[in-house]
């Protein structure tokens, strides 16, 4: 019986790609840090819980949401058809449950962080959940999900300091995207599917070599954000380091992944982009601490 508990648990964490959680979470630490340092909070082992669990479950809602709504196209798609729900691992009417139980745990953490948190949450869950949808009618799916994702530092940020702040949202536009970028080349693999189902994004109205250029434009926007954040946060030797590093590896995507080669693009698309993240938000934090 455990090991039957155990084995529902790690289906539910394989539904929503636990381990993506690399991409929001350190970004999340980075507005907590950003608030701590100039926002006049103060280092609260409670308050970084509820970050944490906020950023869970709010992924967790979106990504079981996305999973859910699309289940269909999911069956249909070779790339995609041992997922949960196509493979009858997690029935639909239980991967919806989930979805919301973890938006109902999402507003209850916000609700424990302050009245804005809890005021904007239905909000971050429209976007969030919303942006599954996007794929059916615009081009630009890409820089919505970018924008949810973008949603964790000004989201940290306001837990702790229950405002708005400008150098928070620097970092989100850096999130926006980077995200963009990086959705672009993954969606790259799912361009003559999404053409016979008639589905919208980059790659399907660019083309492929159009896309990647694309690509490494948002990401250059995104560098050039780090540099904007770097400079109107008075950052030291410490953050330039890590923008340096998070450059690098934004730009080696790019350098293995080719029009007619798309069999690295999961390399780019979490290996890259996962330690871009980790090791950028690493050197932000230690700047603004140490």
């Amino acid at each position: 019986m455990g090991l039957q508990k155990f084995s529902k648990v790690t289906n539910y964490f394989s539904f929503v790609k636990i381990s993506h959680t690399v991409f929001s979470l350190p970004f999340a630490l980075i507005g907590f840090s950003l608030a701590v340092k100039y926002g006049g909070g103060k280092v609260s082992l409670r308050l970084l819980l509820l970050v944490l669990l906020s950023v869970l479950f709010a992924r967790n809602a979106a990504m079981g949401f996305n999973r859910y709504a699309d289940r269909e196209f999911d069956r249909k798609n070779p790339r995609t058809a041992l997922r949960e729900i196509p493979a009858d691992v997690i029935k639909p009417i239980s991967a919806l449950l989930f979805v919301f139980i973890n938006a109902l745990f999402f507003m209850a953490t916000a609700y424990f962080l302050n009245f804005l948190c809890f005021f904007l949450s239905p909000v971050a869950l429209m976007v969030v959940l919303g942006y599954s949808f996007t794929k059916r009618f615009t081009h630009f799916s890409h820089m919505v999900l970018g924008l949810g994702l973008a949603l964790a530092p000004i989201g940290a940020y306001l837990a702790v300091a229950a405002r708005f702040d400008i150098l928070p949202l620097v970092f989100s536009c850096i999130v926006i995207f980077w995200v963009a970028g990086f959705d672009v080349l993954y969606a790259l693999q799912d361009i003559d599917f999404d053409k016979s189902e008639h589905l919208h994004s980059l790659p399907v109205v660019l083309g492929k070599r159009n896309a990647l250029l694309l690509s490494a434009l948002f990401h250059l926007i995104a560098i050039s954000f780090v540099v904007i954040a770097g400079i109107f946060g008075k950052f030291h030797t410490l953050y330039w380091i890590g923008a340096v590093l998070f450059s690098i590896l934004l730009i080696y995507e790019h350098l293995i992944v080719k029009p007619g080669n798309f069999s690295r693009v999961n390399l780019a698309f979490a290996t890259m982009n996962g330690m871009a993240s980790v090791i950028y938000a690493g050197f932000v934090i230690a700047d603004l601490f140490f």
